[in-house]
């Protein structure tokens, strides 16, 4: 590739990556004023959908997804319980899964953005994966991130492709049949992308992280996966 061609790919991305947090900041910032879960939400004729968010997310960032699913028939579950999503993939697994459990939810779709999808195969894995119907992953890293190990947390560098973790869920591939994985076109957090072997692996022209939850083909493919 031409140094020039070059130059200008790095400079794209370089936007699409300050737009990404322009959006995170923007998202935060509503989810802050409004909180509250729409009652509404609890409404629907469809498969139940429970949201699970990525690392510092609660649902409010996963707002647009919420609304296209329930616009489509589908009452919609936020799962406070698992607040931030900071605890272990184990744990988030044990707090989505006892959730599905009190509420005796069954034919359940999991909708998960980045690391909330790893919670949900997990959940899937597990004794109350029987309730699962599947899991709808949007920019999650199912082989890890290359750029998790580079932050001095936890939370963040456990999701290395090198953490027992991660390779023991990739490990388990007998319930990849039942993931639909959405991917962006370009995603500065997950380099590697978020190709899972087995599964119906969607990527959507929009660019970014987390402005991949707004985009409008982005909803339509959740949507679909759905409702399948």
């Amino acid at each position: 590739m031409p140094i020039a061609d070059g130059l200008r790919v790095v400079a794209r991305r370089g936007w699409f990556w300050g737009a990404d947090y322009r959006y995170v900041a923007w998202a935060l910032g509503g989810g802050l004023m409004r909180r509250a879960v729409p009652a509404r939400y609890a409404d629907g004729d469809g498969r139940p959908v429970v949201l699970l968010p990525g690392v510092l997310e609660d649902w409010t960032m996963m707002r647009p997804v919420a609304e296209a699913l329930h616009a489509a028939g589908h009452p919609v579950h936020t799962l406070p319980e698992l607040r931030r999503n900071t605890a272990t993939l184990a744990d988030g697994a044990v707090i989505a899964a006892a959730y599905l459990a009190a509420r005796d939810l069954t034919d359940v779709v999991l909708v998960a953005h980045s690391k909330g999808g790893l919670v949900g195969k997990l959940v899937m894995l597990g004794e109350e994966g029987r309730r699962v119907h599947s899991l709808v992953a949007v920019a999650t890293p199912f082989a890890g991130s290359s750029l998790a190990r580079l932050i001095p947390w936890r939370v963040v560098s456990s999701l290395s492709p090198a953490d027992a973790a991660i390779v023991d869920l990739g490990a388990r591939s007998e319930v990849n049949d039942r993931i639909t994985s959405i991917s962006p076109a370009f995603d500065p957090h997950i380099p590697g992308g978020s190709h899972l072997p087995g599964a119906v692996n969607v990527e959507v022209a929009a660019m970014g992280h987390f402005r991949i939850l707004s985009d409008a083909d982005t909803l339509a493919a959740v949507v679909d996966a759905a409702s399948c």
